[in-house]
């Protein structure tokens, strides 16, 4: 009996420089949203009057700031991999995110390994294997054509010896 079942092969495993990549390159687009949405919030303030709002804005403390940053990384990672199962960055590196049978993960997944990149040092844990974020959702980011070519190769050769209706 054939394997029906694809499980991602540890060769399509995103190397760690390419994930130090993705990694520098969320955070400036994150920045970047965090700009865009303060400009637009501030434009909407002043139509509309939001004083406070606007004082808010113009004496924020450091730890405003990092909760903002927080909870836009948090939106901005639910939001493109809970869609597309990449970040921007990824569409640039041509990496997507899977789980072990390379398929798109569930959105309770990508929520998961959202939260998952909140632990403290979880950038750090790279430098040892697949990182914690994807290894306590069960997620992996691999290379999204190898991953293609591996998966229609895998589903071609289960279907040597299957007869073919007509």
């Amino acid at each position: 009996m054939v394997n029906s079942t694809y499980i991602i092969d540890d060769k399509l495993l995103v190397s760690g420089g390419k994930r130090f990549l993705n990694y520098i390159l969320d955070i400036i687009f994150i920045l970047i949203t965090v700009f865009v949405l303060a400009i637009v919030l501030a434009i909407l303030a002043s139509i509309f009057g939001w004083q406070g709002f606007l004082i808010w804005m113009r004496s924020m403390s450091d730890l405003d700031g990092q909760l903002v940053f927080v909870g836009t990384s948090i939106l901005y990672y639910i939001f493109f991999e809970g869609i597309f199962g990449r970040s921007v960055a990824k569409f640039i590196t041509g990496t997507i995110v899977v789980n072990e049978n390379g398929l798109k993960p569930d959105f309770g997944t990508i929520v998961k390994r959202t939260f998952c990149r909140l632990i403290p040092f979880d950038a750090l844990s790279f430098l040892g294997s697949r990182g914690w974020h994807d290894s306590i959702s069960d997620t992996y980011v691999v290379n999204r054509k190898a991953l293609g070519e591996e998966l229609k190769m895998f589903h071609e050769f289960n279907l040597i010896g299957v007869k073919e209706i007509s």
